[in-house]
């Protein structure tokens, strides 16, 4: 009865009290009950889909917003572990649960292989580097096509499951608790870890930071494994979705588009690149529908990325954010924006428009005595 009532109180105060863990609560919740809304394949498999690129989108987000480290070749960790998982499967045949293991620890071996760049360059001296690795790897793949099937790429990859329903629910869980640790690994307020104030302090000045004591170097080496090992779970997961794997998983484009969902969210964030994702990559495939073809539905996506990032430059999920939160100016507590008082040490939150309300009176007031 304890740990119920421990539970339940830890819910109402960490959940429902703040708005954006409410909206994400709200939000797995109805993916969690989606499949006993619907059993379209189609559906079904664009929320996978969107479950991974959320995944691979978030590790991004982990690297750049939180570590300043510039990737603009995130598609390396996605393609190589897929063709790791892949080839695994078919040349080993190995059970999915040592083909996906496999394919993240190649991925976060690749990480700290990418690296060795960062520990001299930043910037986008960094981004060109990381914008040529995945090319690099398309032309290694591409010299050995007996192995690695060349341009036809590799058929015949075990899938996760014959059901679909059962296929979305590991990979629900697996997202899920990965975009969890990545949150908690950049969380300020954890009493546990604190790599969050370390991997800030990285991104707001490096070198501020090794005068401090931090061991920059190594950060910055786990900054790279994580990140390729979140996207490599997630590729090695969308080889065995997919059943095929080619080197469209290390284009460039791709890579661009990891980049476009993120920033649409909002970087320094995680949950943010995966609301971008959940917008955009459902709203596009929705418009492959449309009569007017591919065209029609990359303008749309356009304009819809215009006008949010020019009204919301810090990106959506921020945006939103800032909207429906506010932080206390005493003990630093999330509360709702429409409280007149913290929920904690009931100190008054709109000190802004108290001010303001005080200047118009002293205004008003000499107006009156002149």
């Amino acid at each position: 009865m304890i740990n119920l009532r421990a539970g339940i109180w830890w819910f109402k105060e960490d959940i429902l009290e703040i708005p954006g863990r409410t909206i994400a609560f709200c939000f797995f919740s109805l993916l969690f009950v989606f499949p006993t809304i619907t059993s379209n394949d189609y559906l079904l498999g664009i929320i996978i889909h969107s479950l991974l690129f959320a995944l691979l989108a978030a590790s991004w987000d982990f690297l750049y917003g939180f570590t300043g480290q510039l990737n603009l070749g995130p598609a390396l960790f996605w393609g190589a572990s897929a063709y790791t998982a892949s080839l695994l499967s078919v040349h080993a045949k190995l059970c999915i649960w040592l083909t996906i293991p496999s394919g993240a620890l190649a991925a976060a071996t690749l990480g700290l292989i990418t690296c060795l760049p960062a520990l001299r360059l930043k910037g986008l001296f960094l981004g060109l580097v990381t914008l040529s690795l995945p090319l690099i790897l398309t032309g290694f793949i591409l010299a050995f096509p007996a192995v690695t099937g060349g341009d036809i790429g590799i058929f015949g990859v075990a899938p996760m499951s014959t059901n679909i329903t059962y296929s979305y629910y590991v990979i629900l869980v697996i997202v899920l608790i990965v975009l969890l640790c990545l949150w908690k690994l950049t969380d300020l307020k954890s009493k546990f870890v604190r790599t969050g104030i370390i991997l800030r302090a990285i991104r707001e000045d490096e070198i501020a930071a090794r005068r401090a004591g931090i061991n920059t170097t190594f950060y910055k080496m786990v900054a790279f494994a994580i990140s390729g090992l979140a996207s490599g779970i997630a590729g090695s997961c969308y080889a065995h979705t997919m059943r095929v794997v080619g080197t469209s998983t290390l284009a460039l484009s791709f890579s661009f588009s990891v980049i476009v969902w993120s920033i649409f969210g909002g970087t320094g964030t995680i949950y943010g690149p995966v609301a971008g994702v959940f917008i955009l990559y459902p709203l596009v495939e929705i418009l492959s529908f449309s009569p007017l073809g591919e065209e029609f539905r990359v303008v749309i996506q356009c304009l819809v990325l215009m006008v949010v990032l020019l009204f919301m430059p810090q990106g959506i999920a921020t945006w939103t954010r800032d909207q429906i939160e506010q932080d206390c100016p005493r003990c630093k507590l999330v509360n709702y924006r429409r409280r007149k008082y913290c929920r904690a040490c009931n100190a008054y939150l709109h000190r802004d428009q108290g001010k303001t309300n005080e200047v118009n009176s002293n205004e008003i007031g000499s107006t009156n005595d002149a």
